[in-house]
């Protein structure tokens, strides 16, 4: 991937994730997450990874429309973005969520000194917080106390 390439990718992401959450007025289209876009070194296709919060039906209707809202997306990026061309989107499904989720009920298996060579159902997409495991904040969700930090000041111009 050159650097044009990535900074068009991140446009586009935000862009659909944009025109998806205030344009987009189909009620089967539930809490989707623009997570990825992958253009082609030509610029003539990319593909948009999406993830869908829901059971599987759910997320099944809203890929579906989706898919349908597509041509809309594309025409509304055309005047929104400079870009001589607009790709062509291909929607594909994110699973990442499921499988972090998967990770997660692994681990508290294995806390719980329970056998973990039963496959899980996965009923959600989202962790369900277990009482008693406190959860840390990650590194970059913390944030710095700005009240004690110096205040920068401009010199005058000469």
């Amino acid at each position: 991937m050159t650097a044009r390439t990535d900074r068009i990718d991140e446009l586009l992401r935000q862009e659909i994730g944009a025109i998806l959450a205030k344009d987009v007025q189909d009620p089967r289209i539930g809490f989707v997450t623009v997570t990825d876009v992958e253009t082609a070194p030509d610029l003539s296709t990319a593909r948009v990874f999406v993830s869908v919060i829901g059971q599987p039906a759910e997320r099944e209707t809203t890929m579906r429309a989706l898919q349908r809202a597509m041509p809309f997306v594309r025409h509304e990026l055309g005047s929104r973005i400079r870009l001589r061309r607009i790709p062509e989107l291909q929607l594909r499904t994110d699973d990442s969520v499921q499988r972090g989720t998967r990770v997660l009920q692994l681990l508290a298996e294995l806390e719980a000194g329970g056998d973990v060579t039963e496959p899980l159902a996965i009923e959600e997409t989202l962790p369900t917080p277990t009482p008693g495991v406190p959860v840390p904040p990650a590194p970059h969700q913390r944030r710095r106390d700005r009240s004690r930090a110096p205040k920068r000041t401009r010199s005058p111009r000469r």
